[in-house]
């Protein structure tokens, strides 16, 4: 942990949640809360990309551990759960006086575009949303991000099983497309990006249009 990290454990309807801070390192204009998705935790290469970078532009980020996650369980339980909470950690985020930016990668991205507009986000980034079960394009949850309610960016690998960019329908979001990332935003050796240029995609995705917010 940073000198400037602290963490804070939240009581919610479904267990014990716990959010790591990361304050802006010059006047804050959005605190970006972001949760993990249902095979792993806050230590995913993007979330902490995230943390590392958005601060020095004015974003508080908050890394958000789902109850599940405290309590040490290996599988997530259902979406229902997830959201209530999601919804339980928000008062601890509203007490830092910013808009928030609701977030989450792959299953936190379901949650995030669920709950934004009952919650009151002022807007939603969608990291590795899961369009489809690989190989299940029928299965399609195309109506939850489109049906987010504020503006949403969503950032996806170009080699997602979940959903490739090409897949998803047009609507009301802004895309950033990882070239070649799985829905870990891995990229192969042969790819002619290297994984640092490709976590690179990300940061500079999200901070630019975190600056087009309140422009």
């Amino acid at each position: 942990m940073t000198r400037s990290e602290t963490v804070e454990t939240v009581e919610t309807d479904a267990g014990t949640a716990r959010i790591t801070w990361h304050p802006a390192t010059k006047e804050a204009r959005f605190l970006l809360a972001v949760s993990h998705g249902a095979g792993g935790g806050i230590e995913a290469r993007d979330l902490q990309a995230l943390a590392a970078a958005l601060p020095a532009h004015g974003v508080s980020v908050a890394l958000v551990e789902q109850p599940w996650r405290v309590a040490g369980k290996k599988l997530a339980p259902a979406p229902k759960t997830l959201d209530v909470g999601w919804r339980g950690i928000w008062p601890a985020l509203e007490k830092k006086g910013l808009p928030v930016i609701s977030g989450g990668r792959s299953a936190g991205a379901r949650v995030a575009c669920r709950t934004a507009t009952d919650l009151g986000a002022a807007a939603v980034l969608a990291l590795s949303f899961p369009l489809h079960p690989p190989g299940r394009p029928e299965k399609s949850r195309a109506d939850e991000l489109l049906g987010a309610g504020v503006p949403t960016l969503v950032v996806q690998g170009g080699n997602d099983p979940f959903g490739k960019p090409a897949e998803f329908p047009e609507g009301p979001y802004e895309l950033v497309e990882v070239p070649y990332g799985d829905h870990g935003f891995a990229v192969p050796k042969r790819a002619d990006i290297g994984q640092d240029e490709a976590v690179k995609r990300i940061t500079d995705g999200v901070t630019r249009w975190a600056g087009m917010l309140d422009g």
